[in-house]
């Protein structure tokens, strides 16, 4: 019996070995290929070859699985864009219905005049919020550096 594995290896009936008793019987066979006849050099190649088309389709698998998922994630920030524009008219007509309501006590130009003082305080308020956020933000990723330095250290004693 005979099988070839995906990178070249052939396993033939030296893969069963005799068991202990020796009694004649066979052990199960071996899970790994009988390379006893193949060269250092072919194994590496091999070995390489394997490597590089278990990375490739790897990457195959990352790519399928990123698209299918920016894909959901488009479908997501698509239904996040029509809230923000549904919430948006709801403030437009918020705002409408603010001055005329304000319209029975005052006149219509002071009723706008006020909503609008009302929605600069809100934006005034929000930038400087968004401001003080901003300045926290650290666009260095400081694990990353800190684990990339750990990492040169030790490289370092490996290549003497």
């Amino acid at each position: 019996m005979s099988s070839t594995y995906e990178g070249g290896y052939t396993e033939g009936g030296a893969g069963y070995a005799a068991a202990a008793d020796g009694g004649g019987a066979t052990a199960a066979p071996s899970p790994y290929p009988d390379v006893s006849d193949q060269s250092v050099g072919n194994l590496v190649g091999q070995l390489s070859t394997d490597l590089s088309k278990l990375m490739s389709q790897e990457m195959a698998l990352a790519k399928a699985e990123m698209k299918e998922e920016a894909k959901k994630a488009g479908v997501a920030a698509g239904m996040l864009g029509g809230a923000g524009l549904a919430g948006l008219m709801v403030a437009i007509f918020a705002t409408v219905m603010l001055m005329y309501v304000l319209d029975t006590q005052l006149p219509l130009p002071w009723a706008a005049f006020i909503v609008t003082v009302l929605w600069a305080v809100v934006g005034a308020v929000l930038f400087a919020m968004g401001r003080k956020k901003l300045k926290e933000v650290n666009p260095k990723p400081e694990q990353t550096v800190e684990s990339l330095k750990e990492d040169k250290e030790w490289v370092k004693p490996q290549k003497n």
